[in-house]
């Protein structure tokens, strides 16, 4: 289906019981189940059922807080949501990827895996590994500078990019007379050398069903704002004000403009932690019985504690003045916080115009209404040669990649 883009963009950060770090000692959670398949399989059905454009799970290579009064460890977000993929139809599926101590190769064919389990929903959150802990993990090199993780990282999502690239659209023509699974002419090595990388390729999995899975990014500081602006479709954003965000926004519309990029393919989404209740004082109350069993509130620069009105308002006020093109929910609790948001928050928006009533797309691009790309590699004109049985055992020709900004 085309991609479609005339409605607010809503998202719902999956993360453990809930986004404050008390919510497992909460009498509303179970935290016995959020390493089961279930819960996590519960929690996505629950998002698609509001038409959300997709869940984001977070990952991380270290355990975070040595506090014994946290939620610690948690179960692969790729891993996760192909567990998901086969079992869910329309929502978009996102999630963390470090590009810090893992390799482009790998994490290119788990999403592109990800992507043909779910059908093209599939996404990529990637993140840099700052700490000192998740470095000591792997004891290969010590902890870079934060510049040169920025760094690493754009180059790794170049690489990424290109391994999608690899295999042309029609790569795959399965031609039983001549005993030819793929036409060579369209899988490409990528023969990529930077600072950080040195990759032949081709990728080992044809080309997902998007092309390229939708790649988000978090801004946090300049080099982060560049490198979304440049190579991310979806900017994630955590800020207090809507004149904060309008100015991120604007100066990532400027650098996409400056890099050769349509401003308007970007989607630059706030994240907001919430705390839902059928009125303001009982939201208060529920914000207050969790600040009490943890001496830290839930993290995140915008906070919001009221009612479902009082959210579709903040929702509608940011996206009227321009400020944003969406937001991440993070309910406080799950999944009470879910449930609310699809029940009470979602009706409200859609009796405003600012949602959709349904999916009118099938995949995480036409959610976002963002375009199918094409290979970078492609050809405009193909040659085309005679098959012979031969072909099925050639190895793959060497290709002059066609560089893109």
């Amino acid at each position: 289906m085309p991609a479609v883009r005339d409605h607010v963009h809503l998202a719902v950060a999956l993360e453990g019981v809930g986004h404050h770090p008390a919510a497992w000692r909460s009498p509303a959670t179970r935290p016995d189940r959020v390493f089961t398949a279930e819960h996590w399989l519960e929690l996505v059905r629950e998002a698609e059922r509001g038409a959300l454009d997709f869940v984001r799970v977070d990952d991380a290579l270290g355990l975070g807080s040595d506090g014994q009064d946290r939620l610690r460890g948690r179960l692969d977000a790729v891993t996760v949501l192909a567990r998901v993929a086969p079992v869910t139809e329309r929502i978009g599926l996102i999630p963390a990827a470090t590009t810090t101590h893992t390799e482009p190769f790998h994490v290119s064919t788990a999403l592109a895996t990800l992507d043909f389990a779910s059908r093209g929903r599939a996404g990529w959150w990637a993140k840099p590994s700052t700490t000192e802990e998740e470095t000591r993990l792997f004891g290969r090199k010590p902890l870079a500078s934060p510049g040169e993780l920025q760094d690493e990282s754009a180059e790794f999502i170049d690489v990424v990019g290109r391994l999608w690239d690899s295999w042309e659209d029609g790569a795959v023509i399965r031609d039983v007379p001549t005993g030819r699974f793929v036409d060579r002419e369209r899988l490409h090595y990528v023969d990529f050398q930077g600072t950080y990388f040195d990759v032949r390729g081709p990728s080992i999995t044809p080309r997902p069903p998007q092309g390229r899975p939708v790649v988000a990014y978090s801004v946090t500081d300049e080099a982060s704002l560049e490198i979304a602006a440049r190579d991310a479709d979806v900017l994630f954003i955590d800020v207090a004000t809507p004149g904060q965000a309008r100015k991120l926004r604007a100066q990532a519309h400027r650098v996409a403009e400056a890099a050769g990029r349509d401003p308007d393919t970007l989607r630059v989404l706030a994240d907001v932690t919430v705390v839902l209740g059928r009125t303001a004082a009982e939201a208060g109350r529920a914000r207050r019985d969790l600040d009490d069993l943890d001496h830290e509130s839930a993290p995140g620069a915008l906070q919001f504690t009221g009612t479902a009105s009082g959210l579709a308002d903040l929702v509608e006020s940011w996206t009227a003045a321009g400020a944003v093109d969406g937001f991440t929910v993070l309910p406080a609790l799950l999944p009470d916080g879910l449930t609310r948001l699809v029940d009470s928050v979602v009706p409200r928006l859609r009796e405003r115009g600012l949602f959709r009533d349904t999916y009118r797309s099938d995949t995480l691009r036409g959610h976002l209404g963002l375009a199918r790309p094409e290979s970078r590699y492609a050809r405009p004109t193909a040659t085309a040669t005679a098959p012979t049985a031969s072909d099925a055992l050639a190895p793959v020709a060497p290709a002059t990649p066609v560089r893109t900004p």
